[in-house]
């Protein structure tokens, strides 16, 4: 049993990254940080700025297990009856040890998303990564943080405690209003 323990605190460390839970805030009016990730499909997207004038609807995602909560975000927003802006998913991996591995958590990842996706689904890893944890905080990681950035990249909506009609409600409402 000894062996196996440093194998099980390796793929914990690989998988979750490192440190504790960060306490959750809304950064509602606030720029989305500057960092840099990389789509599926193998392009640099520097985040806010490859978003600028344009509404964009982030998905961040910090666990595996937080997949379940964005299907059913993408099923909502599948079926809403609205001309949604462009949706990206953005699983973050904060920490040192998964950015030596991000190749292959990369490539697992194709393997379960269809390859006309690949652009949407943007991974940020390392410190990068880090600067969304501290900017949204991490507790109940299993929430996906849902983001609406306005034209400037500043948040306009935000959500974090798991997908509900009502919160996907009060989003579509937003998305209906006016742009100034």
């Amino acid at each position: 049993m000894r062996s196996f323990t440093p194998v099980l605190i390796l793929s914990s460390m690989l998988m979750f990254g490192c440190g504790s839970a960060i306490p959750n805030r809304s950064p509602i009016g606030e720029s989305f940080p500057a960092v840099q990730g990389n789509s599926l499909a193998g392009q640099a997207v520097p985040i806010p700025q490859a978003f600028k004038g344009q509404r964009v609807i982030l998905v961040v995602a910090y666990d595996m297990d937080t997949q379940f909560d964005v299907d059913r975000w993408g099923i909502g927003f599948f079926t809403a009856d609205l001309d949604l802006p462009p949706v990206y998913e953005l699983p973050t991996i904060p920490g040192a040890i998964p950015s030596l591995f991000e190749k292959q958590i990369d490539a697992g990842m194709r393997k379960g998303i269809p390859e006309e996706s690949w652009k949407d689904v943007v991974t940020v890893y390392g410190g990068e990564g880090k600067k969304i944890a501290q900017w949204t905080g991490t507790e109940n990681p299993r929430n996906a943080r849902i983001i609406l950035l306005d034209e400037e990249g500043k948040v306009v909506w935000f959500h974090d405690r798991g997908y509900g009609l009502p919160p996907l409600s009060a989003l579509m409402e937003i998305l209906r209003e006016p742009k100034n």
